[in-house]
């Protein structure tokens, strides 16, 4: 067992003592992190320069930070209330600010997106890894220390741990934790106990003796990480009702991180449960590009068999599609169970035929311990059965022979051993989860039967098919739809999502290339990747279609299906000339022209070519008159699925946003003061919000100047 510390300096000097003062320390992504732990890793070597210290991991959280005093009024509270007792790592904010010592470095697989461009630590230290290579990575950068936050539970008398949130590479580090200790390397594994980290079974389940060290205390039970919902445009809610059109009933789900994985869930949810709204408001958008293809690939009707999720990323909107019955088709890890669900052979209740069904898919005919284990856990067999030297006894007492080939035998373990519906399957197989707080007390909350169904596992499983059981992945994710977000498409397919042409990197790759190479080896899968046709950055509007760029995350011989708010391109099996027109189609209207030019320059279209009419019109003001009927009546809202802000403080939000694009430069700062100005009438109807920055009664020249911009952007997106 352990030896368990009530204080975290005493474990480290544990740690120091037992592997000398070159500390190599693996901490997991995301809210897995022991803060508190880590800080006094990072604090030991600025107290102590003898001490080398390397951190290796990802997505280290920071809370948000304000970058003006307008911003400042509006955010601190809202942080404050949000993230409460949130405890950030030291080294996170040394590495933004970049003051991290001489004697500490920081190397990180996946970077909190944007939040680290220009920070030279940061850049210089990204590894550029796949989530699968990770664990190896960790290894042979000669890690010594791997500490992790754990949920804690006792039942029956005995303590029982969890990974919680991250099983993703851990799971995947222990066997070769095993393997570097037999060779006589030393690992030493630290975990911390959170009361707020939600106990999560099966493969996240851990023996308390994995662990080296415990800390276990209450006063280390900070708030976990909690972002909230990120508020949704029309844009993001167009290329969610797109993707939407392409999930197949019956198929597997993968969901990427952010905005637009969110819309996609809002549409599902809608196609399912408002069937008709959801046809109207996808006409409303037009289907002209894809309508083939979600014939084809994807559909208009309701969900009858419901979806099984194997993702990345356990996000909260994957729970909402559980409890509306969305999320219901159940895998099992059972390579003969899988063959007949995959053929519709079998149904979750069954009858004695099943037993037939299972000898033809390859369980027996003299079933072992191992086959029988796996039928008596997914419910084939009764639990009061029992096995024993290729027999097992019915739970009247009689013995019958484990002979599927024998019609005598198999009828009377069909008479007398048979369970009546399959049992223990999973409607989801996930790395890890981050969200909202009322996410994560929800999964705190969930019955076991419930809890049971989710299945956190590592990403070696979830994200790549490689392994001995190929077969009963395939099977598991059949008519997977892989959904991930990019920031930029060249117009012959590749795709930008981590990174910037200068080699700044804004992200990482993460899971994004497995998923994609995936849906490639998959037969029945699709890529699909959703990018915004524009983005507004320092005042200026630019495609994020593009001709060429500087990096690439995703290559073009890898492209699938692209989505913006404009349609869908399938670029699947096409050649250059057919993706080009393809991407076009899709592109917003005001860049369609030069980027026509350039390929046509390239040689890569004919000369002639001419973008087809119904494509011509890819306008903000379009689509907002697409979704007008639908948001009056109260569908396609900014926070769909609720959010931690009040009314007041989103107003303000907007505000501050159109502040922000109309003062990147001297002169639209200068105009902008002005026009607020220039601007009077009475601020009555806005006095909720200034009340709520504090500049209702305004103490100095600086905060009289801020009043007057607050309210002419109050004004300006109340009219919008």
């Amino acid at each position: 067992m352990p030896e368990v510390f009530d204080d975290v300096g005493h474990c480290v000097d544990a740690v120091l003592r037992r592997v000398g003062n070159r500390i190599v320390l693996a901490l997991p992504l995301g809210v897995g992190k022991p803060n508190p732990l880590a800080n006094e890793f990072y604090r030991r070597a600025l107290r102590e320069p003898a001490i080398e210290l390397t951190i290796i991991t990802a997505l280290s959280l920071l809370k948000p930070h304000a970058h003006s005093s307008l911003e400042r009024r509006l955010l601190d509270p809202i942080t404050e209330r949000v993230f409460g007792s949130y405890v950030e790592p030291d080294y996170a904010r040394a590495v933004r600010d970049d003051t991290v010592p001489a004697n500490v470095r920081v190397i990180e697989f996946f970077l909190t997106p944007g939040a680290f461009l220009g920070a030279q630590h940061a850049q210089r230290n990204y590894l550029s890894a796949n989530y699968t290579h990770v664990a190896r990575e960790v290894l042979s950068r000669g890690v010594n220390v791997i500490a992790h936050l754990v949920a804690r539970r006792v039942s029956g008398g005995e303590t029982q741990l969890s990974f919680g949130s991250n099983a993703d590479v851990t799971v995947d580090l222990l066997p070769l934790i095993d393997a570097a200790r037999a060779a006589g390397r030393d690992i030493v594994m630290v975990g911390e106990t959170h009361a707020q980290m939600p106990f999560m079974t099966g493969h996240a389940a851990v023996a308390p003796e994995r662990f080296d060290y415990l800390v276990d205390d209450p006063r280390y039970d900070y708030d976990l990480f909690c972002p909230p919902n990120p508020p949704l445009s029309s844009v993001d809610h167009a290329i969610g009702m797109y993707a939407s059109s392409l999930a197949r009933d019956g198929g597997t789900l993968q969901i990427g991180i952010g905005e637009m994985g969110d819309a996609l869930v809002y549409a599902l949810l809608l196609r399912h449960q408002q069937n008709a709204a959801w046809r109207t408001a996808l006409a409303a958008l037009g289907t002209g590009s894809c309508a083939a293809l979600v014939d084809a690939q994807g559909g208009e009707t309701p969900f009858s068999s419901g979806f099984f999720a194997s993702t990345e990323m356990f996000v909260d909107q994957l729970l909402e599609l559980y409890r509306a019955g969305v999320l219901r088709r159940r895998a099992y890890d059972c390579l003969p169970l899988e063959k007949l669900l995959a053929a519709g052979q079998l149904n979750e209740r069954f009858d004695e035929h099943v037993l037939e069904q299972l000898r033809a898919a390859g369980v027996g005919p003299r079933f072992s311990e191992e086959e029988f284990a796996q039928l008596l856990r997914y419910g084939i067999l009764r639990d009061e059965v029992e096995f024993d030297a290729g027999r097992v006894r019915a739970p009247g007492g009689t013995w019958i022979a484990a002979d599927l080939a024998d019609a005598a035998s198999r009828a009377r373990i069909g008479a007398e051993c048979l369970g009546r519906e399959l049992r223990n399957g999973q409607v989801l197989h996930a790395g890890f989860f981050l969200g909202p707080r009322g996410f994560y007390a929800a999964l705190r909350e969930l019955s076991e039967s419930d809890r049971s169904q989710f299945g956190m596992r590592g990403v070696a499983y979830v994200n790549q098919l490689y392994g001995a059981d190929l077969e009963l992945r395939m099977l598991q994710r059949r008519g997977a739809r892989f959904y991930n977000t990019t920031m930029m498409v060249t117009l012959l397919g590749a795709a930008v999502s981590d990174g910037l042409d200068t080699g700044q990197v804004v992200s990482g790759v993460g899971g994004q290339y497995n998923f994609v190479a995936m849906a490639h080896a998959l037969p029945d899968a699709r890529s699909i990747l959703c990018v915004r046709a524009t983005r507004t950055a320092h005042g200026r509007t630019a495609s994020n279609i593009l001709w060429n760029y500087g990096h690439e995350t995703i290559p073009r011989h890898l492209r699938d299906v692209v989505i913006t708010e404009y349609g869908v391109a399938d670029l699947r099996g096409r050649t250059d000339e057919e993706v080009i027109s393809a991407l076009l189609n899709i592109t917003d209207s005001r860049f369609q022209g030069e980027l026509l030019a350039r390929a046509q320059a390239a040689g890569k279209i004919r000369p002639d070519y001419r973008i087809p009419e119904g494509f011509r019109d890819n306008l903000p003001q379009r689509l907002e008159r697409s979704l007008k009927a639908h948001r009056d009546a109260g569908r396609f809202s900014e926070y769909p699925f609720g959010t931690d802000l009040t009314a007041v403080e989103i107003e303000l939000a907007r505000a501050l946003k159109f502040l922000g694009m109309r003062t990147v430069s001297r002169t639209g700062r200068l105009r902008t003061v002005l026009t607020a100005l220039a601007r009077g009438g009475r601020a009555d109807d806005q006095l909720a919000a200034l009340q709520r920055l504090g500049l209702d009664q305004p103490r100095s020249i600086s905060e009289w100047l801020e009043r007057r911009l607050v309210r002419y952007a109050l004004g300006e997106v109340s009219r919008s």
